[in-house]
């Protein structure tokens, strides 16, 4: 894969992601998250696993942001409003992130591995080598998640209809309509 591509692919995956974090819509969050998770399926492809980039668009992209969404709109979240003062709980925020982003160099600058340096087998990424890994040593975790994603939708549907108001009713009125 050339160089130009992966760090295109990268800098848009950054920058999409900063997108979710940045913005106060939660719609417009869950379509940068979109964009993210596009772009990290996009590097998968790139890199020649080209089952596990369209699987991550398919079930994440697909799957996963359609139930984010739905859940939104369950929720009816609204935009936030932007925390005013509180000036010591930013710089304290700040200076945490910057410690990250230096520890985060400091492990880069000692990798002695580069860019594409790695083997991976040629059928790294294959629909066969996946279904063998999914369906074999991870076969329980696998069911297990699942069972826990069916629990987890029959759950917000009890709570989605616990939590509605009752709406009083009024008797149908007789004749056309003014």
């Amino acid at each position: 894969m050339p160089a130009a591509v992966f760090i295109f692919l990268g800098v848009f995956a950054i920058l999409s992601a900063l997108g979710v974090v940045i913005q106060r819509n939660p719609i417009h969050c869950l379509l940068a998250l979109i964009l993210t998770l596009i772009s990290i399926g996009a590097l998968f492809v790139a890199l020649d696993a080209v089952a596990v980039g369209f699987l991550q668009i398919i079930v994440y992209v697909g799957a996963i942001m359609v139930l984010f969404l739905f859940v939104i709109w369950l929720l009816n979240l609204q935009t936030e409003e932007v925390a005013t003062g509180n000036l010591a709980l930013k710089l304290v925020a700040t200076v945490a992130v910057a410690a990250m982003a230096a520890e985060l160099f400091a492990v880069l600058s000692k990798s002695s591995t580069a860019l594409g340096a790695q083997n991976v087998p040629a059928d790294y990424g294959s629909i066969d080598s996946l279904a063998q890994t999914l369906f074999g040593q991870y076969l329980m975790a696998f069911e297990t998640t699942s069972i826990l994603l069916l629990v987890a939708v029959i759950g917000a549907v009890a709570v989605a209809r616990r939590a509605l108001p009752e709406r009083p009713r009024t008797a149908p009125t007789q004749g056309r309509p003014t």
